[in-house]
């Protein structure tokens, strides 16, 4: 199914994907990225960072915008041209994480739409904030 074309959308338009960062996911995005940092992925070094236990990468939950945006809203056939994030709080082993993306802007003429990013943890506390800029899908007539 292809996604939304920008013609089929409208400001204020949402859409979310949740997930529970594990240690699995933790320890396969070290390996996928090569991002060994130990506050990630060394409990004894976490102890002694500020956050005081490990913490999942800051891009882990940064991607489950691409979840939202490929799969929901514009959804498939979708090309992301940019991201913006800004790390708010740190996202420990156990969290839910429920990633938002709202439209904001729309340019019929470009094809383009700018969409606000939001993730919160399961106290609701914001995570990242930013903006993702995308080409929806083309519809194709038959």
């Amino acid at each position: 199914m292809i996604g939304k074309a920008v013609s089929e959308m409208t400001i204020g338009q949402s859409a979310s994907f949740t997930k529970t960062i594990t240690e699995t996911d933790i320890t396969l995005f070290a390996g996928i990225t090569g991002d060994f940092n130990p506050v990630h992925i060394n409990d004894e070094y976490a102890k002694e960072s500020m956050f005081k236990k490990r913490i999942a990468h800051g891009m882990l939950s940064g991607s489950l915008f691409s979840t939202v945006l490929g799969t929901q809203l514009p959804g498939a056939g979708s090309i992301y041209l940019g991201q913006e994030l800004k790390f708010t709080k740190p996202v420990f082993i156990g969290d839910t994480i429920t990633a938002s993306v709202k439209v904001i802007e729309l340019n019929i003429e470009k094809n383009k739409v700018i969409l606000e990013t939001i993730a919160t943890n399961q106290n609701n506390d914001i995570v990242i904030k930013g903006t993702a800029t995308l080409l929806p899908p083309k519809k194709v007539q038959v």
